[in-house]
């Protein structure tokens, strides 16, 4: 049996969307076109926290490689920081993967990666012309970050997506996924995540 390149478990749709609308575009992410599979635990993330690797050991001999990814808000986790996390994830997925399987913690969640250049997200949601869409989250009490995201990205993504009447959907996190500058995200979640991917599945030398 020819095993597959990557299997991903993600905590629900919106993530395993994103993830999708990312993949789908390689040479965006710096690697060769790879064939994946999604499985959404139905446990979200804590679900994903609990029992993800184990349900991971379950498609070692179809896949080459796997992803657990998870949003460290929601997690129920006790551990102070999101690569704790991650660590103790990784140990546990290594126990029948080694080195062929990792974890990516999001903090908080998500929508985070969304924001990596509101021109996309303006784009996608049809945003009133006139005001810029951050402009408009400050007026509207928002903080920011140093890299200029919402520290409630899900909150601040859902009021932005009131003014248009949109519902906060999972082909929406798609649409902006295939949108967005995927080499100039700053988020430390989304960077290890294409780090492993570039390891993983590097782009093939041209002939």
């Amino acid at each position: 049996m020819v095993m597959k390149d990557l299997v991903l478990l993600v905590a629900d749709k919106n993530a395993q969307f994103a993830l999708k609308g990312a993949l789908g575009r390689p040479e965006a992410l710096g690697i060769r076109p790879i064939e994946a599979e999604f499985r959404v635990h139905p446990g979200r993330d804590g679900g994903v926290r609990l029992t993800g690797p184990e349900m991971l050991a379950l498609e070692q001999r179809r896949f080459q490689h796997a992803l657990l990814v998870l949003d460290f808000e929601g997690s129920g986790s006790d551990l102070p920081e999101a690569t704790a996390l991650e660590t103790r994830l990784d140990a546990r997925l290594s126990l029948h993967w080694k080195t062929a399987a990792k974890s990516i913690v999001i903090e908080p969640e998500l929508d985070v990666w969304v924001w990596g250049g509101d021109n996309a997200v303006e784009t996608v949601i049809e945003w009133p012309g006139g005001r810029r869409l951050r402009e408009w989250l400050r007026d509207q009490g928002f903080s920011f970050s140093v890299h200029e995201k919402p520290t409630r990205p899900k909150e601040a993504l859902e009021a932005a997506l009131r003014i248009p009447g949109l519902p906060r959907s999972s082909a929406l996190y798609q649409n902006i996924a295939e949108k967005i500058s995927l080499r100039r995200c700053r988020d430390e979640a989304f960077q290890r995540l294409r780090k492993q991917l570039i390891e993983w599945f590097p782009r093939q030398a041209e002939l």
